[in-house]
């Protein structure tokens, strides 16, 4: 029942927060300078027909009028019509939105595997030569920008050993499957970068934590090896906390994929929210930010209940 309790609560939480997500974003946009109407018709229409249009997108109507119109929109008219695309924003916003997914889930299992494997190998080996270059690595690699990684990846594997193409989601002339991994893997390393090394610095501390707990010593002491401890006891008792930075990691990553879809031209929704912003396309600019904040408060709800699943003490 307090699991029941907190997830309802959760839930209830979102809302407001996506109503402050929508009226930052909304005010943010009408506030900046230029007119996307002007822009993208100005050449072509005279200025009657250019009003015609504003009235059309209700861009002459009062301030809080535009904004509940355009959250009816969200809700009846598929987020409303792309200025730029003249298109209903969710269906201009969906394929590139998917694409963007399946970028992150890359990240997310790269961060995961990754992550955990050399902050496993660190936390095992403490105050060893192994714990000591895994944390080299681990500093190291958190003072590199997610941009500037990208570009050395593509330079390294892509343009010197030529192993991973180069940019883009898939060939030209297709591949399957196969072809789809080759494409993800440069890109998915560099939106994992970050995350990974937190994820890694966080199951460490975990490890040695846990090696230094009385169960640990006891279990040692009746000769128990370090291997069968890390893997029944301590892997158990250190999981929840990182499934919950896992959780919280995928909104950094879902943040550092919109960057690296511009390095690797990925064609998500990062790319397009940028040329969206170019246009001042208003509509796409908003859906797609409440789009991306849905999914990030969605992601930390399902956190929060496998965090509960897997560690009774935590339920409310």
């Amino acid at each position: 029942m307090g699991t029941l309790k907190h997830i309802g609560w959760r839930l209830a939480n979102i809302l407001p927060v996506l109503l402050i997500v929508s009226v930052l974003t909304f005010l943010i946009g009408r506030l900046t300078p230029g007119d996307p109407i002007q822009g993208q018709y100005a050449r072509t229409f005279t200025p009657e027909q250019i009003e015609a249009i504003r009235d059309s997108y209700g861009l002459n109507l009062p301030l809080w009028q535009q904004y509940v119109k355009w959250v009816a929109d969200l809700f009846v008219a598929g987020g409303g019509k792309s200025i730029v695309q003249d298109a209903p924003v969710f269906d201009v916003l969906w394929p590139n939105f998917l694409n963007t997914i399946v970028l992150t889930v890359a990240g997310v299992l790269i961060c995961a595997v990754v992550g955990i494997t050399i902050g496993t190998i660190a936390g095992a080996n403490h105050r060893r030569a192994a714990d000591r270059f895994s944390m080299l690595f681990v500093q190291v690699g958190s003072n590199l920008s997610v941009y500037w990684f990208g570009l050395i990846l593509i330079w390294i594997f892509a343009l010197q050993l030529k192993w991973l193409p180069v940019s883009g989601m898939q060939s030209r002339n297709g591949g399957g499957f196969g072809d789809l991994l080759a494409h993800l893997i440069l890109p998915g390393i560099s939106a994992a970068l970050i995350s990974m090394l937190v994820l890694a610095r966080f199951t460490r501390i975990g490890i040695v934590q846990e090696s230094h707990s009385d169960y640990y010593k006891t279990f040692q002491s009746q000769g128990a090896g370090r291997f069968s401890l890390l893997g029944k006891h301590v892997g158990r008792n250190i999981l929840p906390p990182v499934v919950n930075i896992i959780g919280l990691e995928i909104g950094t990553l879902l943040t550092g994929v919109l960057f690296v879809e511009s390095v690797f031209n990925w064609p998500g929704i990062g790319t397009q929210l940028l040329n969206a912003v170019n246009g001042k396309d208003y509509p796409l600019i908003q859906g797609g930010v409440v789009l991306i904040a849905l999914v990030y408060l969605v992601v930390n709800l399902v956190t929060d209940i496998a965090v509960d699943a897997l560690n009774p003490r935590l339920k409310r």
